[in-house]
């Protein structure tokens, strides 16, 4: 292989150091493929929890979807603070991506236990610790002199440590103890990893605009599987008026969302945001995007299920009691998720 054909190779995994970023710095096409994989694993919990959308599986989604959360926003804010397209933090995201999307592959099984030559709990375990390791070593890579950060890196091992014991003894034992133990395991990570950054651990947000466009498109991802469940819910009947009807209202819905989210919350937040001095950023960041939002993610999927199960029974008997008790469900997710984006406008005031 020629030198020029090596060349792009070896940019992808050169050593170096991180090139910082700025006030003005944005979204990357590289940051957008990565988010992609997200569109996938969403996919994938919506279809879990569709098999038999019972209250255990609907804890066991929303123990999923912490697994997709806390790496998502880690990764987010690492892409705040130097550029994640170039040398090792590129390296270092790709493999991110591979282990996320292993974790989505195996994601409907996480609670199947059998003979298989891969056991899906210990794989999405496995990929869960491969993903928490490579965060690690970039923020190891991304603080070279800068003290602070460094040193806050004895603070981050601690939940680290703490948790995955507990996923792997979970992916180990299975049943209610699994579910008990990945709650758990994820919650000491992800309450951790906030009480840490809430307290200095993590350096400031130098692109306020960069965080906050990041969040959206993560608002974006989850509103088009609404979309997407629409699709699988109405199937083949939706040449069907009731059914048809009903896909419309459903589009009508995620319009009226992203309306909700970006026409009245999204951009006030960024600018507010902004207007924080650099240091105090964190702070607020932490808890307006990195956890509020973490609500609304799981708000969306959870009316994205809530639209392919009313599809689903109307394909079926458009009359039939379960669609009614559907639908009801459907307008009180609906409801519950405007009261969250409430809090939301509140605290960017």
């Amino acid at each position: 292989m020629s030198g020029e054909q090596d060349w792009p190779m070896r940019h992808v995994f050169r050593a170096g150091p991180p090139l910082q970023t700025g006030e003005t710095h944005r979204t990357t096409p590289f940051e957008v493929f990565f988010d992609l994989v997200f569109v996938f694993a969403f996919i994938r919990v919506a279809t879990f929890t569709a098999q038999s959308p019972t209250p255990l599986r609907l804890a066991h989604s929303l123990v999923l979807l912490l697994l997709l959360w806390w790496p998502f926003t880690n990764y987010a804010w690492l892409a705040n603070q130097v550029r994640a397209d170039v040398g090792l933090v590129r390296a270092g995201n790709a493999a991110v991506m591979a282990a996320m999307f292993v974790a989505a592959l195996v994601l409907p099984e996480a609670w199947r236990h059998g003979n298989q030559s891969l056991a899906a709990p210990m794989t999405l375990a496995v990929a869960y610790i491969v993903i928490r390791a490579v965060y690690l070593a970039l923020v190891w890579h991304i603080s070279a002199g800068n003290a602070r950060l460094r040193a806050s890196l004895r603070f981050r091992v601690i939940p680290v440590s703490v948790g995955l014991p507990a996923l792997l003894l979970g992916a180990v034992l299975g049943g209610a103890t699994q579910t008990l133990l990945w709650a758990a395991a994820f919650l000491i990570d992800c309450v951790g990893g906030l009480f840490i950054a809430v307290s200095a651990g993590r350096a400031p947000l130098p692109s306020p605009s960069h965080f906050a466009e990041r969040h959206g498109l993560i608002v974006i991802i989850a509103l088009g599987e609404s979309l997407i469940s629409v699709g699988v819910g109405a199937g083949s009947a939706v040449t069907r008026w009731p059914v048809l009807i009903a896909a419309l209202l459903a589009l009508a819905t995620a319009l009226a969302l992203w309306w909700l989210y970006f026409e009245n919350a999204a951009a006030p937040a960024g600018q507010a945001l902004s207007r924080i001095p650099v240091p105090d950023r964190t702070r607020t960041g932490s808890i307006a995007y990195s956890l509020a939002h973490f609500v609304l993610i799981a708000g969306i999927i959870y009316l994205a299920l809530g639209i392919e199960v009313v599809l689903a029974h109307m394909t079926h008997d458009p009359l039939q009691q379960p669609a009614g008790l559907a639908a009801n469900r459907l307008r009180e997710m609906t409801r519950l998720l405007r009261l969250q984006l409430c809090p939301l406008d509140v605290r960017v005031q």
